[in-house]
């Protein structure tokens, strides 16, 4: 645990997409039981009033199981439902104007899309870093390089943030990238599109856990 008390082992990013059929919320509270230690709410093409509404919703679910929520790039979601935080990228609002609006006890996270980025970081106010692809996602069409380990250590070594792995993470991954120094992994599709979120979610946490 950081000073913040927010924990990246099981990182769930949403996409309400593939989870149509069960229900976001069904999905994101089942995934929790399963071990999920933090949801990060991205919603690409909701208005802003159906992204505020479902973030309001879904943080009545989390603050119940004491799991904090994040969103997406949406400083002004965030704020409007008292999110935990907000992860944002590299064409999005900057850490520092993020961090000014949201305020120091505010969960900060950005995603790295080359080596100069995360040496650049270093300087940066943020709570923890996302490293990928590691491998190939249908999740984000404009995704960076692939990583794959290497490249996962590479980036890993060069920053001293927590730094989370993403990118078509799953049981069989998992481990591996705990071992190569990752602080936690961030899933979509491993849970999304899981018949049994709760399940996926409790092997992925097992992996996770064991591999530290």
């Amino acid at each position: 645990m950081t000073a913040k008390q927010f924990d990246l082992s099981l990182y769930l990013v949403t996409d309400s997409a593939m989870c149509a059929e069960k229900g976001l919320e069904y999905v994101v509270s089942e995934a929790v039981e399963g071990g999920v230690t933090l949801v990060q709410l991205r919603e690409k093409y909701a208005s802003t009033r159906e992204f505020v509404a479902l973030a309001s919703r879904l943080k009545g679910i989390l603050d119940d199981k004491g799991v904090p929520l994040l969103i997406n790039d949406r400083v002004d979601v965030a704020l409007a439902v008292g999110a935990a935080g907000v992860h944002v990228g590299q064409s999005d609002m900057t850490v520092g104007d993020v961090r000014r609006l949201m305020g120091p006890e505010a969960i900060v996270g950005l995603s790295m899309d080359t080596d100069k980025q995360v040496a650049e970081a270093e300087s940066l106010e943020v709570d923890y870093l996302g490293l990928g692809p590691i491998f190939a996602t249908k999740t984000k069409k404009d995704h960076s390089e692939i990583l794959g380990y290497e490249g996962f250590v590479r980036r890993r070594t060069m920053s001293s943030h927590p730094c989370v792995a993403i990118g078509s993470v799953t049981v069989s991954s998992a481990g591996e990238l705990m071992r190569a120094g990752a602080d936690g992994v961030a899933v979509v599709s491993a849970i999304c599109k899981a018949e049994d979120p709760r399940e996926a979610a409790r092997m992925l946490r097992a992996t996770v856990d064991k591999s530290r």
